[in-house]
């Protein structure tokens, strides 16, 4: 549960807590050969996968689908640590209606192999 300013609360409906990722700045990945690399800035992450927001008038858009498995990168903040790259699924492309994302796409790539948040514990 989370406390809000006004001194009400906000409960958590996710299954995973979500939290910004200190480590990783952003991930990039390619559709295939022909479509060139695209890199977003990682807005959340839970301990299998992560959430990208995509402009709706980005052509990635286009070419992702729900259930598609991909190779992506996560790029560090820190630029002596070196990128590491999943397999991973998209699991949900959610139209952001209103907020300071209206006119975004959230999309949840969940991470098949590997788990990026796992090489953040002990940190």
């Amino acid at each position: 549960m989370e406390k809000m300013e006004n001194g009400g609360h906000r409960f958590e409906r996710r299954s995973h807590p979500r939290r910004i990722l200190d480590r990783f700045f952003s991930v990039e990945f390619s559709i295939d050969r022909v479509f060139p690399i695209h890199q977003f800035r990682v807005r959340d992450v839970s301990p299998t996968g992560l959430g990208i927001l995509v402009n709706e008038n980005s052509a990635v858009l286009t070419h992702l689908k729900v259930g598609d498995v991909i190779e992506v990168r996560f790029n560090p903040k820190s630029p002596s640590d070196p990128p590491e790259s999943f397999r991973a699924e998209i699991s949900h492309i959610t139209r952001m209606k209103q907020g300071p994302y209206k006119g975004h796409y959230l999309v949840g790539i969940l991470v098949l192999e590997g788990n990026p948040d796992a090489h953040l514990q002990g940190r």
